[in-house]
Order: C-alpha cells, then structure tokens, then sequence
C-alpha cells in the first residue's frame, strides 16, 4: 500500500509522507502499534498531500483505515468469516482514490489523505484481549476483543491528522469498521455518523445522484456508557451487543477534539466496499465505495 501510495504521489504531484514503527514510538502512537506488532509487514501511516496552484477554497482532510489483511487477532476470526477480509483495506484505498482523482481533475481545494495500513494477525508478540494501549493523544483504552482492530487504527489517525494538519474545515474517516452496519442497513448502504445533520443530509442527497446509497445513524446520550471501562479511559468494545455500527463511531468520536466535533463525520462502508456479486454501477468485488460521492460533492465545491 505504501509502494501505491508513492506511485500514485509520483505521477501526479503530490507530496508523500510514510511513517512507520519508530514515528509510532516516538509519538505515543500505541493503538496502531500494537495492531500490527504480530504481522511480519510492518504498520505504516501514509500522508498524501494535495495542494492546488490556485488559491485554496477549503481544506479537506480524508482519514481511512487501511487492515490489508484482518485475521481478527487472538480473538480469532472463524475461516469463513476471513474470506474477503483482504477487503479490510478499502477504506484507506477509498481516501487514496479520492486524492487521485482531486489531484487529476485540478480542484481548488487542498486535500489531505491518511491512511491508516496494518495487518492484524496472531503470533508471539500479539496484542491481546486485557492490554491496556495509549493513543497518540494520552487516552488509554482496554482491549476487550483483538478484532475491533479497525477503530484502534482510525483513532490514531484522527489524532495524528488533528495534530499536524491545522485549520482544516472538515475531516472524514471512511472505514470497514462494523458488520453491524451491514446486519443495520444492508450491503449496499453505508452507515453516516457525526454531529453536523446539515452535513449528513448532504452526504446522503449527494450520494444519491451518483449511485450511492448512505443512511443516516443517529447517536444518543445512553450509548457512552457501553464504552466504560474500569482500567482505562474506554474500551475497544460496548458492553453489549447492539447498535454496534453507533458505539464504534462513538468510540471514534472519543478521539476528535471538541473545537473538531461539527468538522468530523464517520462513514462506515463496510456494507458495499465489497460485495461478491454485481449490484448498480459495481461490478463483483470491490466497489470504491465513497469515491463518486466525494468527487461530485468536491467538484460542486470547487465551483461555487
């Protein structure tokens, strides 16, 4: 992913940031270390960076997560639910495309892209459920189920964009994060959280005249409480069951500072990012979900 990523930096300008293990040390990043501790590939964070020859009209940040293979961990996966866990990566490999298509088509908007890229496996040095993690912004979370991986990629992440980007206007993280939201609203639909509804009403007209379909999933005030954890600041999982798709994204809401909670939104694509049969404009596979959507909605922004 990372060898695409300078590929794809190369041929169309933009500039290319790879960090990996000892930037995760350095910089208190122990959720997506530990993530990747057991596979023999190596975690990254890959930042793209686009910038227009003309004045900026907004500054867009992209944030996906990127497992290129999920085994689930020590909370192993059975078999048949590791087949297509390849697809695990479609939300870096969403973030990736946009940036590529902004940097070809020449819009007025500054775009970043980060990608989260890690492998979750099992092996000597695994993380496991009862570990205590640090996230890069000093938050301490409680591993209860080593295959809720996905979150603990983004919240690094979020907090590294948060970080190092200044003065974005909005920020998005697009993520095979639940099977929950595919049990919640289908294959073909993904599932849009945040705190601005304006925005996500957006999302959803906008996806709709391209071919998507997004639905709209609402927090509420009782479901923090599933997050609690007796050692840590949160845990990785809810206490419960249900609404599962809504505790991970409050999970990642945890993470984005309060003056950045109206910019953030969270899609959860793990519906239609891939899907082993043809369906509207997708053919088999994998089917960019999120691209088409972000790429009107950019171009309409660029225009006005």
């Amino acid at each position: 992913m990372a060898k695409e990523a300078k590929k794809i930096a190369k041929e169309n300008n933009l500039e290319c940031k790879i960090l990996s293990e000892d930037y995760f040390i350095s910089h208190n990043m122990g959720a997506i270390s530990a993530v990747g501790r057991a596979s023999r590939h190596k975690s990254k964070l890959i930042h793209l960076t686009y910038k227009p020859k003309t004045k900026t009209k907004k500054k867009i940040v992209f944030v996906g997560k990127g497992l290129t293979y999920d085994s689930g961990g020590l909370s192993l996966k059975p078999s048949d639910f590791m087949v297509t866990m390849k697809s695990d990566k479609s939300g870096a490999v969403t973030v990736l495309g946009i940036i590529k298509a902004i940097s070809e088509l020449g819009l007025d908007i500054e775009v970043h892209a980060i990608l989260g890229a890690a492998e979750n496996m099992i092996g000597g040095n695994a993380y496991k459920p009862d570990d205590v993690l640090r996230a890069k912004n000093g938050k301490t979370i409680e591993v209860r189920n080593t295959d809720a991986e996905g979150r603990l990629v983004l919240v690094d992440c979020l907090c590294y964009a948060q970080e190092e980007i200044k003065e974005f206007d909005e920020i998005y993280d697009f993520a095979t994060l639940t099977g929950a939201c595919v049990v919640g609203v289908g294959e073909y639909t993904c599932g849009v959280m945040g705190f601005d509804k304006e925005k996500i009403e957006n999302i959803i007209n906008t996806g709709e005249k391209t071919g998507e379909h997004f639905a709209y999933l609402p927090f509420n005030k009782y479901l923090p409480k599933l997050l609690k954890s007796e050692i840590a600041d949160i845990c990785n999982i809810a206490s419960s069951r249900y609404g599962g798709a809504l505790t991970a994204g409050l999970f990642l809401s945890e993470f984005i500072e309060k003056e950045n909670k109206e910019k953030w939104t969270h899609l959860d694509i793990a519906g239609p990012a891939y899907v082993e049969k043809e369906w509207g404009y997708n053919q088999a596979g994998a089917s960019g979900a999120g691209v088409r959507m972000c790429l009107y909605w950019l171009s309409s922004l660029a225009k006005s």
